[in-house]
């Protein structure tokens, strides 16, 4: 939940600011047919890079990887995750209470992505927390708690409380041994079913605007279309094109002209 959490502090932004940071080429319609929903996360995560690096090129901004002054560290981490106060706030059935800045060039990005600013933002941060609500859900389950209980046992260290997470492979063989990855396994399908289920509308509303950001995503990062060439063999010479004449009929319609493309610019278990 918490990296969940710290992920959507910087999801929403106002979309009429991403005028100023890029423009979009024409493209297809939507992503490629028969991609995988890992393919089209890093869809919109490329796309979304693309746009935060606009939206900083339109500040004087860049990221790199070379050290900055302190004042120039202040102005990019502004410039990327704005400033307080944060406009947007969700409390989570857990209690935690998740805000986010509706200014800067991350959270811009992502409105241009995904749109209204304020139903993104609840709908992914309670889409992010499906899972940790799930899990939470299953504590109350006699099974799991016994399981729970093993694995505290076996994560503990001989002699004493353990102090913070034990190791991760530790953590991992306990949950094998303790039964707690069982457990798990076998309730949390119900679960999370059940909080989906709760939170319908939500989703729904994570899925339709996720489906406008892929078709956003697909024109921000389509390859750019090439103007066409004329080929010179086929060009008139001043030698050999005819004098316009009063016999010569054709009309402005029957000339091509050049079309204008548009440029881009609690027990810690696992």
């Amino acid at each position: 939940m918490r990296h969940a959490s710290r992920h959507a502090l910087v999801t929403a932004a106002a979309a009429l600011v991403l005028a100023a940071c890029a423009t979009v080429r024409p493209g297809p319609a939507g992503p490629p047919a028969g991609t995988t929903r890992q393919e089209q996360d890093r869809l919109l995560k490329t796309a979304e890079e693309r746009l935060v690096t606009d939206c900083l090129g339109a500040r004087g901004l860049r990221l790199s990887g070379r050290a900055r002054a302190p004042a120039e560290d202040r102005r990019l981490q502004a410039a990327l995750f704005g400033s307080e106060p944060r406009e947007l706030s969700l409390t989570l059935s857990s209690g935690l209470t998740v805000t986010a800045n509706s200014d800067g060039c991350v959270a811009t990005a992502r409105a241009g992505l995904y749109g209204d600013q304020n139903r993104w933002f609840r709908a992914q941060v309670t889409v992010d927390n499906l899972r940790a609500e799930a899990q939470a859900r299953m504590k109350d389950d006699p099974a799991h708690r016994a399981a729970l209980d093993r694995w505290t046992r076996c994560a503990a260290p001989e002699g004493g409380p353990r102090r913070g997470r034990p190791d991760s492979l530790l953590a991992a063989r306990c949950a094998r041994e303790s039964g707690l990855d069982d457990v798990r396994a076998r309730l949390e399908p119900a679960e999370l079913a059940a909080v989906r289920a709760l939170h319908h509308d939500q989703v729904a509303v994570y899925e339709q605007l996720r489906a406008g950001a892929l078709r956003r995503a697909a024109e921000l990062t389509a390859p750019a279309t090439p103007t066409p060439r004329p080929d010179p063999e086929t060009q008139a010479t001043p030698e050999t094109q005819p004098a316009h004449t009063a016999q010569d009929t054709r009309t402005a319609q029957d000339i091509p002209t050049a079309q204008a493309t548009p440029t881009t610019k609690g027990v810690d278990a696992p």
